[in-house]
């Protein structure tokens, strides 16, 4: 059978043949198969809208069912200009070639510099199994200073069942959107006069953060973790020994110049943690050294990557650095993920996929650690008998890693937990302990954050939960409804009650129908609303409707509260 990533490669072709026959004059950028599908980059002569799609799809069916082949053959660079003069967009990628012959391929009248692989013909194609779904802007080579082409997207499968699946996920996907969730349940916002990618949390969603760091306090301290709290710029040069700054500029903002110095908003707390460790001389019995902070911090994301809470240019990290002997490397990588396993547990996410990253070209140190730092990693898997792939190369420049990427209750994957190895920072700043023979030894330095941003891991529970927070994470937990007037005092007796043993409890007073208040609890996605009238009140009791379930009857208050208590500490 041929691969379903080929199968996308000349889908993309075939849309921009597609394109080639329906608007003439149009000039072709690229068209990669993508995740899920596929895209091509185009220069219309004229606008095109969402309502062509289904045209540009029909085309597509219409030229599949002809049974066109795909023709590989090669060119001069010569031969090539003259074929693509009117093409300036593939003449620019002409110019990154260094060989001197060109692949190309042919398919019906399309012509495409490619170097595959393609299907044989269209007949290897499902015609039922693929879809146009959307158009989006992109910048030539995504650089703002270039054109902005127009991008249309497809996704396609091996069969119709596949895409049918695809496409209801994706429904799902919408209805769960964060950004939707965010702003319904008045959890977050952004202004384009504070600028992009920088979220404002509304009260709702400062509980709800406060809540989630709170957790985190209380794990990490338990597990032996200092806290320090860092300032939001740095000197530039902390970063350009680190080597970040040669790695990661073009993710990093300007530098800010400050009397003869320059700064720069912090875009990692690395070099912070590492100055907190040579605040004093440290000696073996001190090792190892925990530092944990929720740091917040800025790296330049382009505006076309930007999306709700999951891509941000702001953002607070539960970051945290160990540094330990060689000895001891093995047992706190142990410690260290199955703390991150347990967390991710607490939070509803106990399936996941594991990824060993390993040295990438461009890296720093040398081989002999990169094997150690590789071996340790791997020693930590297999003795909790993880499951795990190997993903060449991927490792960062200092050091290889482990990911861990959570699936949500639609079964996508998302990047959180990482955990990495680093024998390069501890030489660059040349830091030191003092060993059991007084001589002076390098620790290794473990870099780790179990939920990775706090923004984005918030936008991944939103979409997992619908919205719908278990109890505990719940920003307001209990809705306290007087059918009447003459119910008020009751309720307010029930709402003080319960914020006093520690749940987040709102009296819902206003001037409206119970059934209204009931109707905005259930879009609020509020866990308990408690209706209190006469027989209620006469009785010391409640009427509760749970979340999802409806209706629960009656229960009384005195038995309510610990019922409530217990499912909040046990964060069921």
């Amino acid at each position: 059978m041929v691969k379903i990533e080929t199968i996308r490669h000349s889908l993309a072709h075939i849309l921009a043949a597609a394109v080639q026959e329906m608007y003439p004059g149009t000039k072709f950028g690229i068209g990669p198969s993508i995740e899920n599908g596929f895209y091509y980059d185009f220069d219309f002569p004229q606008s095109i809208s969402p309502t062509d799609l289904p045209k540009i799809e029909k085309k597509m069916r219409e030229m599949i069912k002809k049974n066109i082949s795909f023709k590989k053959s090669k060119l001069s660079k010569s031969d090539f200009d003259k074929l693509f003069k009117n093409q300036s967009y593939k003449l620019d990628l002409i110019k990154e070639l260094t060989r001197e012959t060109i692949t190309i391929y042919e398919s019906g009248d399309f012509i495409d510099l490619c170097k595959g692989p393609h299907i044989k013909s269209t007949k290897e194609i499902n015609p039922e199994a693929f879809k146009l779904t959307k158009i989006a802007g992109a910048y030539w080579k995504g650089d703002e200073k270039n054109p902005m082409l127009t991008r249309i997207y497809g996704v396609a499968f091996q069969t119709k069942r596949e895409l049918q699946d695809y496409l209801h996920q994706q429904k799902e996907a919408e209805k769960r959107d964060h950004r939707i969730l965010g702003q319904r349940l008045e959890l977050f916002m952004f202004d384009e006069e504070i600028g992009a990618g920088l979220p404002i949390w509304l009260p709702k969603g400062a509980i709800l953060r406060k809540i989630i760091e709170d957790y985190l306090y209380k794990e990490l301290s338990e597990q032996g973790y200092n806290w320090l709290w860092t300032p939001h710029i740095g000197n530039l040069n902390l970063w350009k020994k680190s080597g970040h700054w040669d790695f990661y500029k073009e993710n990093l903002y300007s530098p800010i110049q400050i009397d003869e110095e320059k700064y720069l908003l912090k875009p990692m707390n690395c070099p912070f943690h590492i100055k907190a460790y040579q605040n004093k001389i440290r000696s073996y019995r001190d090792i190892p050294i925990k530092y944990a902070e929720l740091g917040t911090v800025y790296r330049y994301e382009k505006s076309g990557v930007l999306h709700g809470l999951t891509r941000v240019r702001g953002f607070t990290q539960d970051d945290a650095h160990i540094f330990c002997t060689k000895e001891q490397l093995s047992e706190e990588l142990l410690k260290t993920l199955k703390q991150g396993l347990k967390i991710l547990k607490t939070f509803g996410f106990d399936d996941y996929n594991i990824y060993l990253s390993t040295r990438p070209k461009k890296y720093v140190g040398n081989l002999k650690n990169w094997q150690k730092s590789t071996k340790s990693l791997k020693f930590a898997l297999d003795k909790l008998k993880l499951k795990y792939q190997i993903d060449p190369g991927e490792g960062v420049f200092y050091g290889p890693k482990i990911d861990i990427k959570i699936k949500d209750s639609l079964a996508r994957a998302w990047q959180c937990t990482t955990i990495q190895v680093d024998f390069n920072l501890p030489e660059k700043f040349n830091i030191t302990y003092i060993d059991e023979k007084g001589k002076k030894q390098q620790p290794i330095m473990i870099h780790r954050a179990l939920l990775g941003s706090i923004e984005r891991f918030i936008g991944v529970l939103l979409e997992h939960y619908a919205g719908a927070l278990p109890l505990w994470l719940s920003p307001v937990q209990v809705w306290v409804i007087p059918v009447g007037t003459r119910h008020k005092k009751y309720a307010q007796e029930i709402a003080k009650k319960l914020n006093e043993n520690g749940s987040r409890c709102e009296l819902k007073d206003e001037n409206e129908t119970v059934s209204k208040k009931i109707r905005e609890g259930e879009i609020q996605k509020i866990p308990y609303l408690l209706v209190v009238g006469d027989k209620e009140e006469k009785s010391k009791s409640v009427r509760i409707r749970a979340r999802g379930k409806g209706d629960l009857g009656i229960m009384k208050l005195e038995k309510f509260i610990p019922h409530l208590l217990a499912q909040i500490r046990t964060k069921k």
